[in-house]
């Protein structure tokens, strides 16, 4: 089963999509890898998707990605005095960590980080910034503020701290249960929230190892400070635009947007554009201009995976729009424009001997006119490498471990199978042949481009280009 199209589509599992009925047809309408939100749902529900996930995964023959969404710390006011009030700009307020009556003199906020962090000048968002306050003086268990936004606070609403970094880790015990559960269960990427610095993805990392792959939400301003280390210790990235959204100025965010897709193309990782992508489709059956344009430009700027999330989760047209979503990235990848854009904002070349491999795979590939471009992968990296190039051949990515063969699923481009290792030249050339075969990449007679890292088996060796004429 082929998807006419490179970039890959993630859809977030709920009450409107869990069923096993309703993931087949979302599977069979474009999902490539599915996403399970930590912060709503027991494990037992999770527990059923993922074994529903399985066995439609054993059905159809072709591996199917989980991504397990950890929630993160929440930070949130506490009890609010009759549930809510409002304040106007100009009035001020005060924040206290406990001894609380709820009130605009003394609204709780549990959260002893925040109060070590901020200084005066800084800004409090809560409820996803629709409230603005700004801090003029603090103590060891209050901050007085100013209001900048008025609106409404209530019980439990959401503070968000732009210009701070908190001490948090961004894993709660929840999270770590969570952890543990999704790991149990074989699921194969971990979404971090509330990244803020390397050292979490390094926290992370020591929890999780080689058992899933690590992807970085980037919601949060001092992520963006130190994104080349989170880049690099992460297994992918996410652009979570719905928090960034909030703690960066929203006309800030399409270019952040672009600035890390190319630099998570640069470093040959995959990139998830999220949020709001099709948000009208909770409620239609049809998105609006501006959804479809920005899901496009998602596209041309080469992510790698566009995501839905209440779209898919708890809205009324869940197959209606990822199929909308599908034809949208096939629309944008077979318009005349598209390699153009593509094209100009190709990375450099990285001076090692296993990118220019790949780089050269993908212009031979090219040049010949090859059916696919075969890459034997044992860890994923040989064909992360001939992605990044975003060649206009197809990525057959041939691979014996299961886990890589489903993370794969993220992958521009790639098109996975699980296959015994290779132990020789002979034993490649027959395989990929027999792969591209099978796989409707090819016809006899057609040239295929193998890449292949020698020794056979060995991870991160990309040394090895061949051409072979399909018998």
């Amino acid at each position: 089963m082929r998807r006419n199209r490179r970039a890959k589509i993630v859809a977030t599992v709920g009450p409107a999509s869990g069923s096993p009925e309703m993931l087949e047809a979302l599977f069979l309408a474009g999902v490539d890898t599915f996403r399970l939100n930590f912060s709503h749902g027991t494990h037992d529900d999770h527990a059923k998707v993922h074994a529903a996930i399985r066995a439609l995964e054993l059905k159809v023959g072709r591996p199917i990605g989980i991504l397990q969404d950890l929630q993160g710390p929440k930070i949130r006011v506490g009890t609010i005095k009759d549930g809510q009030f409002s304040v106007v700009a100009g009035e001020q307020v005060r924040f206290v960590l406990s001894g609380s009556n709820g009130d605009k003199m003394s609204i709780p906020l549990p959260h002893s980080e925040i109060f070590k962090a901020v200084t005066p000048s800084d800004d409090l968002l809560i409820d996803d910034g629709r409230v603005r306050v700004r801090v003029t003086g603090l103590g060891n268990d209050y901050i007085d503020a100013k209001v900048i936004t008025g609106g409404a606070i209530s019980n439990r609403k959401g503070v968000n701290v732009p210009s701070a970094v908190l001490d948090l880790s961004p894993l709660t015990a929840k999270d770590r249960a969570d952890l543990a559960f999704g790991l149990e269960l074989g699921v194969d990427w971990i979404a971090l929230s509330f990244v803020q610095k390397p050292g979490d993805i390094i926290e992370a990392s020591g929890l999780i190892g080689e058992r899933a792959g690590i992807m970085a939400k980037i919601e949060k301003p001092a992520a963006l400070e130190h994104i080349d280390d989170i880049i690099r210790l992460s297994d992918a990235i996410m652009v979570a635009r719905g928090d960034l959204g909030v703690e960066i100025p929203d006309e800030d965010v399409p270019g952040r947007q672009k600035e890390l897709i190319r630099s998570c193309r640069l470093a040959g990782k995959p990139v998830i554009v999220a949020t709001q992508m099709l948000d009208s489709m909770i409620a239609a059956p049809t998105p609006t201009r501006a959804e479809a344009s920005d899901v496009a430009t998602a596209i041309y700027d080469g992510a790698d995976a566009v995501m839905l999330s209440a779209e898919s989760a708890t809205g009324l047209y869940p197959r209606e729009a990822v199929e909308m979503m599908s034809r949208i990235i096939q629309s944008t990848e077979h318009h005349k424009l598209y390699r153009s854009i593509l094209d100009a904002s190709r990375p450099g070349e990285e001076k090692t001997a296993p990118h220019a491999v790949a780089a050269a795979a993908a212009d031979l590939a090219e040049a010949i006119h090859a059916s696919a471009i075969v890459a034997f992968t044992s860890s994923g990296t040989t064909a992360a490498r001939i992605a990044r190039k975003r060649p206009k051949v197809a990525i057959l990515a041939i691979t014996p471990d299961q886990r890589v063969s489903r993370r794969l699923c993220l992958l521009w481009g790639a098109h996975s199978v699980q296959s015994k290792d290779i132990k020789n030249y002979e034993e490649m050339v027959v395989r990929a042949t027999e792969t591209a075969l099978t796989e409707a990449f090819g016809q006899r007679a057609d040239s295929i481009v193998v890449v292949a890292g020698i020794p056979f088996g060995e991870a991160g060796t990309t040394n090895n280009l061949r051409v072979v004429q399909i018998g």
